[in-house]
Parts: C-alpha cells; sequence; structure tokens
C-alpha cells in the first residue's frame, strides 16, 4: 500500500525544486510558447520545464506510477515486481500562468497524488508568496505548520466569493451575466487567477466560496483535498463531482446556500 505521508513528503519536496527553479529561470517578460483553447490561453517555455522536472522526480523515485500533467497529458503506470501500481500524479506545473506571465503574485506549483482513482495527498505551493499547502486524506490541512478550517457559519449575504473566468468570448459573456446576479447578493467577489490558490484561501478562511466554470482536474486535484480536509465541500452542481463544467466549494450550509444560486443561472451554458 501506497503511504499518503510518504507520498506527500516526496510531492512538496518535488513541488519545492520546481518552485525554486521557476523563481531563478523566470525573465522579466516569460516566453510565450504556445496558446491553447484561445490566443489568451497560453504556455512558457517554464510551464513545459517545470512539468518535465517534476515528471523526472516522479520517475526517478517511484518509476511505477502514472502521471497526468496539464502540459504533457497522460503517462501510464506500470506493474511493479512487488505490485507496485495504482498511483497516479495529478500535475500542474503553473496554475495561474497568466498571473506568471505578468508577474503577478499568484501562482502555484499544484501536485496531488492519488491512489486507485482517489486523491491522498496534494501540495500547492504558491512560488511568490512562499506558501505551500498540504493535505493528507484524513489527516487536516496545513499551512506552515497550522492546521488550516475553512469558514463556517457565514451567510451568503456575507459571504466573500473567488471565482475565475475562461478563455473564450461567449464563455466570458456568460459569466459576466452569471456574476451580475451573484454579486448583489454576497458581501463581494474576488479574482485571483489561480483556482488552486483560490481553494486554498477557502481552506485557510481568506475567502468563504468560490465557484467557477473551466477549471480542469489538474487545477484542483491538489487544491480540493486541501479544501476539503479544511472541513469545505467541493462539488459541482445537482448532486455531480467537481467537474470543468462547474467546480463549487464553501463550508456547508454556504455551499448550499451559494449552489442554490447558482443553479438556475444555468452557469454551465456557453
Amino acid at each position: 500500500m501506497a503511504d499518503g505521508d510518504a507520498l506527500l513528503e516526496l510531492a512538496v519536496s518535488i513541488a519545492r525544486e520546481a518552485g525554486e527553479m521557476l523563481l531563478a529561470k523566470r525573465p522579466a517578460r516569460p516566453e510565450v510558447l504556445a496558446t491553447k483553447s484561445s490566443p489568451t490561453d497560453v504556455v512558457t517555455v517554464l510551464d513545459r520545464a517545470a512539468e518535465e522536472l517534476i515528471r523526472t522526480r516522479v520517475r526517478q523515485a517511484r518509476p511505477y506510477d502514472a502521471i497526468l500533467g496539464e502540459e504533457g497529458g497522460e503517462t501510464p503506470g506500470l506493474s511493479g515486481p512487488s505490485g507496485e501500481g495504482g498511483v497516479r500524479w495529478v500535475v500542474d506545473p503553473i496554475d495561474g500562468t497568466v498571473n506568471f506571465l505578468y508577474g503577478l503574485p499568484d501562482w502555484a506549483v499544484s501536485i496531488g497524488v492519488e491512489v486507485d482513482g482517489e486523491i491522498v495527498a496534494g501540495v500547492v505551493h504558491n512560488v511568490p508568496r512562499a506558501e505551500i499547502f498540504t493535505a493528507v486524506r484524513g489527516g487536516g490541512a496545513w499551512l506552515a505548520g497550522e492546521r488550516l478550517r475553512c469558514n463556517t457559519g457565514v451567510p451568503l449575504s456575507r459571504a466573500l466569493v473567488a471565482t475565475g473566468f475562461g478563455y473564450g468570448a461567449e464563455r466570458r459573456r456568460v459569466q459576466a451575466e452569471v456574476l451580475a446576479d451573484v454579486v448583489p447578493v454576497v458581501r463581494d467577489i474576488r479574482r485571483g487567477g489561480s483556482c488552486a490558490i483560490d481553494l486554498c484561501s477557502v481552506a485557510a478562511g481568506r475567502v468563504d466560496a468560490y465557484y467557477e466554470r473551466g477549471a480542469n482536474y489538474w487545477d484542483w486535484a491538489a487544491a480540493g483535498l486541501v479544501a476539503a480536509e479544511a472541513g469545505a465541500r467541493i462539488a459541482g452542481l445537482n448532486g455531480k463531482p467537481a467537474n470543468p463544467e462547474l467546480t463549487l466549494s464553501a463550508a456547508p450550509g454556504l455551499f448550499e446556500e451559494l449552489h442554490d444560486l447558482l443553479a438556475p443561472l444555468d452557469p454551465e451554458r456557453g
């Protein structure tokens, strides 16, 4: 059996190294290597370099494990001589690439570790702020030796809600329409630019809730565990798990209030 604490220790070591490399090599204006879903959805040279570093370190330490990376896709795992297998590393080398591109201080290396399809360990390294959020399933969520707890007992009218926007023009239009109905009902909105950091902010009580359409599994794999271990719910609409159509997180009670506000607005359209 893979040990969650041991997997987390390795993940933290790799995330630290990747963060140090990114800080050391980041030029004043990183080179845009390619675009993905739209001209505003960018990949830098260092996105790929960081993911390759992470893949190399995982393969060196655990050669039979599978790896799913935002940039490099899926590398299947192998069955080892002692029965090793069933472990997959879910990697976002830079979550918040546009922030990274512009020199804004909220981007992160995110590494989640699955065992038999369930995330059991996760690290989100907010590199510019030197913050490392960690969680092991059943062991709580942590930052700098302090156990994290999400805010509880917050009504929707006093909730500070984080969200994000997609890259396509039509999706942004719909998201703006939804947001126009959310803003009058909540305390305020925050847009940080990194799904992983937003979810860790829910865990740390820096915001009360988060929702977003367009976040992918590698964005929330590690941070979703951090939020859950801090007491937050993380799911999609209408009983679905978190998914790219909508990911929502908040403490129980507020989660249901925000869900019931969003569902009639059909935020998955467009």
